[in-house]
């Protein structure tokens, strides 16, 4: 026997805990339901059951009655602070408290170990070819990144929500890679950048955002890291052999900003706070240790979620 699906509006049926009610061109059918375990965490939780559903006839009889959860989206809330949220090609950055923690994505490896991979799957063979187009879908590289975007958003969102901050997000223009990969000749950094879809990680974090009511503020993200937040003056990155130096100077008063860290400070003072900022990191390279209260370098994000226990399910 085929199995059919019926997609149900909220005129024809009707939804209890002790029958189910089907409108027909003969009339009502009426069906006592069996509710597995999974229905009853959302139920119990607070989630509203949504209009629409759907049906299947199946062996013996028996219906089989997909009903679909929804949550309406809360209120966002009068924020008492903000944490602003950089977003960079291997990590991400944000402002908590006038610390700087750092948070590594591993983007970079993902991409370049991809690429890799890929050409030596993809040397002398068809990309249409059955056999390598399995073993490019094995690869993943898609799946992973957003899993990282995910979980990712997820920590942020939940740091603001505890606090009632509301998260600062540069308002990235459409086509961002092109416009970053201007003036870089190094193939290899065109590709990651490409790759790293900086769009897509600030979707994912309003997206889940809106989930928890915390509110998200979008500001200009041009010269956020060239910009001294404190005398309003440039930033001068010396050449230090890599393609984007870090640690630049204050033209005026000759503190060092990390690239990171001052685009934080930008971020948050162009969304209207004007909390007092100390001045910048004093490390020719790296960002301080965790003891000078400077930096918070964190683990990457997998180890982080697993501490956390912060694991997402699939409905």
């Amino acid at each position: 026997m085929r199995k059919v699906t019926v997609h149900l509006d909220d005129h024809l049926w009707k939804f209890s805990l002790s029958k189910i009610s089907i409108s027909t061109k003969r009339g009502g059918v009426f069906i006592s339901p069996i509710f597995p375990k999974i229905f009853w965490e959302y139920y119990n939780k607070g989630w509203l059951i949504a209009s629409g559903a759907r049906f299947r006839l199946t062996k013996g009889n028996l219906v089989e009655f997909y009903i679909v959860f929804k949550k309406d989206d809360p209120k966002p809330y009068e924020p008492k602070g903000f944490i602003p949220v950089d977003l960079n090609e291997n990590s991400v950055s944000l402002l908590i408290n006038n610390k700087p923690i750092l948070l590594e994505t591993n983007t970079k490896k993902i991409t370049l170990g991809y690429e890799y991979r890929r050409k030596s799957i993809t040397t002398g063979r068809s990309t249409k070819d059955r056999d390598v187009k399995r073993k490019l879908r094995k690869l993943r590289e898609k799946d992973k990144k957003v899993d990282v975007r995910r979980k990712l958003a997820k920590l942020i969102v939940l740091e603001a929500y505890e606090s009632r901050s509301a998260i600062i997000l540069e308002d990235l223009p459409k086509r961002v890679p092109e416009h970053m990969v201007k003036d870089v000749k190094d193939k290899q950094l065109r590709l990651r950048i490409y790759r790293s879809a900086f769009s897509s990680m600030k979707n994912f974090i309003i997206e889940k955002a809106r989930e928890f009511g915390v509110p998200v503020v979008l500001v200009n993200p041009a010269h956020t890291s060239t910009i001294c937040p404190v005398h309003g003056l440039k930033i001068i990155y010396q050449p230090d052999g890599s393609n984007a130096p870090r640690v630049g100077v204050c033209e005026k008063g000759r503190e060092k900003w990390h690239r990171d860290v001052v685009a934080l400070y930008n971020l948050r003072k162009r969304a209207g706070d004007v909390s007092p900022m100390p001045l910048g990191s004093k490390e020719p390279h790296d960002p301080p240790t965790l003891k000078t209260g400077r930096w918070l370098r964190a683990k990457s994000l997998h180890p982080i979620m697993n501490e956390h226990k912060m694991i997402e399910m699939k409905v």
